[in-house]
């Protein structure tokens, strides 16, 4: 038994290797609004990320990225995993909440973010969370306890008597269902405003086919400001084909939108709105690596910018290696 134990401990030491991987993704694109005729070219993503193993159950990843000239810290973490389905994370990260926000730029289906993803919970902390994958069941649950202030607020690891967490719950269901839950409380300003959050996703996916949709609720304490209501809904169709360089051809739709939101890390209002996306990408795909020229439309509702309304043409092209 003790020798059974001794070549399966090799086996398992044997079978992972301490090199890192580093991996990266470029989002370039030129972009304009289809009312003022404004147009410019833009980097969006410029990623590093690197990650890696020093023992077959300790691991840690970081990421990078650069944006107008200056490298920010994104991600910067270790993980252990105690036991089978069962982790320990400590470091900078995103909070375990929602869909929507946790879409990485390599894997965007739309050129752009949800106002969901990107306005209402786009929040990356420092803290610890814990993770389960409970064996033999469907479910993963997740939770995390942060420092209050977003990574992008100065003095955002000094002390408080505050503390930011949330949770979320996983439930993969039969025929391609998957059902999302969470929660979560932050504060992530000096203002002394907290926002507790409510979330739920409900996906299903086939070998050519994704639909899903999400609700926020986001609830200002103290009653100083009328919840905000945000949602997401699209479907993406998808099938291989064999164009040149290119073995993937996809079509999406969406419709998203948000009422009036305050943002708590800078304590800016922002008004609602909604939008209508259509678009279309070609993709060449081989295990980690891959390329996208995308086309999308966006058509805004109840909404100006700058005096238009900030309908936009975008084609880009995704680069991830």
């Amino acid at each position: 038994m003790f020798l059974a134990a001794s070549l399966s401990g090799a086996a398992e030491e044997k079978a992972f290797s301490y090199t890192p991987e580093l991996h990266g993704v470029i989002r370039a694109r030129w972009e304009m609004n289809t009312n003022s005729g404004m147009q410019r070219f833009r980097v969006r993503n410029a990623r590093l990320t690197v990650g890696g193993k020093i023992h077959p159950s300790i691991s840690y990843f970081f990421q990078t990225e650069y944006d107008n000239s200056v490298m920010q810290i994104l991600d910067a973490y270790g993980k252990f995993d105690i036991t089978k389905g069962l982790y320990a994370q400590a470091g900078q990260f995103r909070m375990p909440f929602g869909v929507e926000p946790f879409r990485a730029p390599a894997n965007y289906i739309f050129a752009n973010r949800s106002f969901m993803g990107n306005q209402i919970m786009n929040y990356r902390a420092v803290g610890a969370k814990v993770g389960y994958a409970i064996p033999h069941t469907p479910l993963t649950l997740e939770f995390g306890v942060f420092n209050p202030y977003t990574i992008t607020f100065t003095g955002g690891q000094k002390w408080s008597k505050d503390v930011t967490y949330a949770g979320k719950a996983s439930l993969n269901l039969p025929e391609g269902f998957k059902l999302d839950l969470g929660y979560g409380s932050i504060k992530p300003n000096d203002h002394g405003l907290r926002a507790n959050l409510i979330d739920g996703a409900l996906s299903w996916e086939n070998s050519n086919v994704l639909v899903a949709a999400e609700y926020m609720l986001k609830n200002y304490c103290g009653g100083h400001q009328k919840s905000t209501h945000s949602y997401v809904a699209y479907v993406d169709w998808h099938k291989a084909v064999k164009w040149g360089a290119f073995n993937r051809w996809s079509i999406q739709g969406r419709f998203d939108g948000m009422t009036d939101h305050l943002e708590l890390n800078k304590m800016v209002e922002q008004p609602g709105r909604k939008r209508a996306t259509i678009g279309s990408t070609v993709t060449y795909t081989y295990k980690a690596v891959h390329a996208d020229v995308r086309l999308n439309y966006e058509k805004y509702f109840d909404y100006k910018e700058g005096g238009y309304s900030p309908d936009v043409f975008v084609a880009e092209v995704v680069f991830r290696f």
